[in-house]
C-alpha cells in the first residue's frame, strides 16, 4: 500500500490537505458558530430518496453531552481524542422504529457521506477532523439510549490539529481502486 507522494495537481486543496490528526490544541475551542456550521454542512449531503437518515450527539469539554461521551472512549483514542475541541457520536437510522424494516439500505452509507461533508467543512475553517470506532459501543449506546431503530456508528473529534500531516502519506494507487475488486491486491 506504499503510495507516498503526495495529492496530484487540481486536487481541490480543502481535500489534498485533509488528514486525521492524532494531536489536537487543547486549548482550541469550537464554538457554537462552528458548531452550527459543521451540522449544516452535514445536513446538505445528498442521501437516498432524501431520507437524511443521519443523527449526531455532540459534547464539547465542560459540557454535560462531553462528559456522557468520554468515559466510553478506548485507551487507544482518548489519548489523542480528548484534546479536541468537540467530539461528535454518529448515528444512522438503520431500521422503522423497533422493527426490523429497513429504513433505508443505504442509511451507513448516507452517514458517511453527511460525516464527509462535516469533514470538509471543518478543513474549511481551519480545523480538522479525525474518524474512529476506538470506544466501547455497547455502554455508550446505553448510556446515550436512541430511538428505536437508530444505531450508533462512529465517532468524529473536531478541532485544530497541533502540527501537520505525517511525512509520506500512504495512499493506495487509482489502479488499485480500481482493480482491487477483481484481482488480488497489490
Amino acid at each position: 500500500m506504499t503510495h507516498p507522494q503526495g495529492p496530484p495537481s487540481g486536487i481541490h486543496p480543502l481535500l489534498a490537505e485533509r488528514f486525521s490528526p492524532y494531536r489536537f490544541d487543547p486549548s482550541a475551542v469550537v464554538d457554537d458558530q462552528a458548531l452550527g456550521l459543521l451540522l449544516e454542512a452535514a445536513r446538505w449531503a445528498p442521501s437516498a430518496g432524501n431520507s437524511q437518515p443521519w443523527g449526531f450527539f455532540p459534547g464539547r469539554p465542560g459540557e454535560p453531552e462531553y462528559d456522557r461521551i468520554l468515559p466510553h472512549l478506548a485507551p487507544s483514542s482518548a489519548r489523542w481524542a480528548t484534546d479536541a475541541g468537540l467530539l461528535v457520536v454518529t448515528l444512522t437510522r438503520r431500521h422503522i422504529d423497533d422493527t426490523q424494516l429497513l429504513h433505508s439500505e443505504f442509511a451507513d452509507y448516507d452517514l458517511g457521506q453527511a460525516v464527509a461533508h462535516m469533514t470538509v467543512q471543518a478543513q474549511a475553517m481551519g480545523l480538522a477532523a479525525h474518524q474512529f470506532r476506538a470506544f466501547d459501543l455497547e455502554k455508550l449506546t446505553t448510556e446515550l439510549d436512541p430511538n428505536p431503530g437508530w444505531a450508533i456508528v462512529s465517532m468524529v473529534a473536531v478541532g485544530k490539529a497541533a502540527g501537520g500531516p505525517p511525512e509520506g502519506r500512504d495512499r493506495h494507487s487509482v489502479a488499485h481502486m480500481l482493480s482491487a475488486p477483481w484481482s488480488p491486491s497489490e
